[in-house]
């Protein structure tokens, strides 16, 4: 079993029980555990990183992203629209996806989450082209296998196309018999519930618009009856999604989630962007999860979520970038950033640093179920980042180690990212694929798409 010891770093910061903050600290790591923090001697490893001059912090946890999505971010016909009009026009190039396609946008996604702090990721892969073939969700867990990252992947699914008064074409749904098999499928080829699993299924009907009543109801009673199979759909997101329900169900979202059974702790929702005060207390009450887009919901004019109000109620609320064609980037640091930034314009003290590291990492990692994850501690799996204060946008903010990474920098890039104790980043790049070979094949990949019919 492979040991590593990372010496000397200036800061540790643990989000452990007491938030504790080490200084001059060392972190003995042997395969996937974190065996050993403080103040250490002399401990021999198979590898040694000198750590001074550099920060330390547990890995970010990612928790809705739609990776395929890289290759369609930036394009200027819907870089200024919400979103129904957003994912109308975009469903018509999605449609065209190959399989390649969705191989090499997941490792572009998956690279920038690693190299910007984050070593889980939640991705709901829910667009699955009849001309792809049968295995597309395969191409989503070979990339994070590839390139190391903790990877809790969605099988999101659609079943309500444009016929049927949904959004997306004929071309990208699928039946309730078709998804349910193939959930069944992904998890038993995939789905770990051990401690220190890398890859732990997630079912995910894409959203109350794109779905019908049937397929939600049966897929939590089918996730249900597996071990921690966890459920996640977006929800409350944009008024328009709010007529919708009230038109169709005669409810609003949330209480079309109660309905069916979309409630508890095994049970998280992206954006919640419009719950009213008595929704919040309902998603407390359950553990009822959140996961926080703020970049997205910026981007398509969604509005901000109300997770200061969330925080103070006891709701579980994590932080995800979403899909890189709403966000266009799947830059994790940055992300932690505008989620402080948004809530300050009500009042500065609406959301603090530590907040945000708590939502970023220890909201993950509770929305998941995961206890081995989202802290630095004995017993907890090795997943941190490096930061190299000696850089120009670090200067003159040394006293501070918990706001470094959020309130200064000229850049994300971490120096190094360490994954069930593998070290996946190293000066800045990844280690386990060729970064460039990855953004020569993704740019030309992404340029034919415009070409194809």
């Amino acid at each position: 079993m492979k040991s590593i010891l990372i010496k000397n770093a200036d800061y540790v910061v643990t989000l452990n029980g007491k938030n504790e903050i080490l200084q001059n600290a060392d972190i003995y790591i042997e395969g996937p555990e974190i065996k050993k923090i403080g103040r250490l001697g002399d401990i021999k490893a198979d590898v040694v990183i000198n750590a001074a001059g550099k920060n330390v912090y547990p890995g970010m946890i990612n928790t809705h992203h739609h990776l395929y999505q890289t290759f369609t971010r930036n394009i200027p016909d819907v870089q200024s629209v919400k979103l129904f009009d957003w994912l109308i026009y975009l469903y018509e190039v999605w449609k065209k996806f190959t399989p390649e396609d969705f191989y090499y946008s997941a490792l572009v996604g998956l690279g920038e989450l690693l190299l910007t702090g984050c070593t889980t990721c939640v991705d709901m892969f829910y667009v699955f082209p009849k001309t792809a073939g049968n295995e597309l969700f395969d191409t989503l867990v070979k990339a994070g296998q590839d390139l190391g990252i903790r990877l809790a992947p969605c099988r999101g699914s659609m079943s309500r196309s444009k016929k049927d008064g949904g959004l997306p074409p004929d071309s990208v749904v699928q039946s309730v018999d078709e998804i349910l098999a193939d959930s069944e499928r992904v998890i038993k080829k995939y789905h770990s519930a051990d401690k220190f699993s890398m890859c732990q299924i997630i079912l995910g009907p894409c959203s109350p618009f794109s779905v019908t009543k049937e397929l939600m109801k049966e897929t939590a009673i089918f996730a249900r009856k597996h071990n921690k199979v966890y459920l996640h759909t977006h929800l409350a997101e944009t008024e328009d999604e709010n007529d919708f329900c009230k038109e169709i169900y005669k409810m609003r979202p949330y209480e079309l989630m109660e309905d069916i059974g979309w409630t508890g702790p095994d049970v998280f929702f992206a954006h919640c962007v419009h719950l009213n005060e008595s929704e919040i207390k309902k998603m407390a009450k359950t553990q009822t999860g959140v996961a926080h887009c703020p970049s997205s919901n910026m981007r398509l004019g969604s509005g901000v979520a109300p997770i200061p109000e969330m925080l103070k109620a006891g709701v579980n609320v994590s932080l995800a970038v979403d899909g890189s064609a709403s966000n266009d980037s799947s830059n994790m640091l940055a992300e932690a950033r505008q989620a402080l930034l948004c809530h300050r314009i009500k009042g500065a003290g609406r959301m603090t640093p530590q907040e945000v590291w708590d939502i970023a990492v220890k909201g993950g990692a509770k929305v998941l179920g995961r206890q081995d994850l989202g802290s630095l501690e004995e017993g907890k799996a090795a997943d941190l980042f490096m930061i190299d204060t000696n850089k120009i946008g670090y200067a003159g903010a040394y006293p501070d180690p918990l706001g470094l990474p959020i309130l200064t920098g000229s850049t994300q890039i971490v120096d190094t990212t360490i994954v069930n104790g593998v070290v996946v980043v190293k000066n800045g790049r990844l280690t386990k694929l060729d970064e460039q070979e990855i953004i020569v094949k993704a740019n030309k990949l992404a340029k034919n798409l415009g070409t194809r019919d």
